[in-house]
């Protein structure tokens, strides 16, 4: 599936008939909803071109890397696709792939904790992001701790680790530009990993 295509116009001069019934949702949503109706694939190419980048941008912030980031947004377009999920989803598209983030990336976040390697763990419950209040409270505060744990690092470790993680910088072009050798990035990530493990993991206990 081609996500990538241009697709924005397609949603111009749509005749808008939503029924007396249905809930409060904006125009743009009416527009991308009848064209889902029309054409499947073209739906979800036009949210994937108008919301990706934004997504893969909130996602880096909570889960420090670029990398992940990316991967967590491009599999919740994937379920979205195979699933049919756009079918169920009678609200906000935007509110719908921005609170679907938000729960990948506390999975994610769960996940690194525990160093775990069981694919299922990751993925829990990706098509149905649903979360109590405990579990956004507790996602909440796994969000504070990460950022608290950061900005602790040493200063030279912090840049570095954000030029990798959230810049998606290789160790290489990181050691050219901060005039240091390539060890040195990955001694400086994998320090900052293995705080930022070990203060996950005794948040958890």
């Amino acid at each position: 599936m081609n996500y990538l295509s241009k697709s924005d116009n397609a949603i111009k001069n749509i005749e808008l008939k939503p029924s007396s019934d249905s809930p409060p949702i904006l125009k743009e949503d009416l527009m991308i909803r009848k064209i889902f109706e029309e054409d499947t694939r073209m739906g979800c190419e036009i949210l994937f071109s108008k919301y990706f980048s934004m997504l893969c941008s909130h996602a880096t912030r909570l889960v420090y890397s670029r990398e992940v980031a990316e991967d967590i947004v491009s599999e919740i377009f994937c379920h979205l696709w195979k699933e049919q999920i756009f079918s169920q989803i009678t609200g906000s598209y935007r509110a719908y792939l921005f609170k679907a983030v938000r729960h990948r990336a506390y999975n994610y976040i769960r996940w690194e904790m525990s160093r775990q390697s069981d694919v299922e763990v990751f993925e829990l419950e990706i098509i149905h992001p649903q979360m109590n209040s405990d579990d956004m409270m507790e996602f909440e505060e796994l969000s504070e701790k990460i950022n608290e744990t950061i900005n602790g690092l040493p200063t030279q470790c912090r840049n570095i680790f954000l030029l990798n993680r959230f810049e998606n910088k290789k160790y290489k072009d990181i050691a050219e530009e901060l005039n240091i050798s390539v060890k040195a990035v990955e001694a400086q990530v994998s320090k900052a990993l293995s705080i930022l493990r070990k203060a996950l993991i005794e948040e958890s206990i």
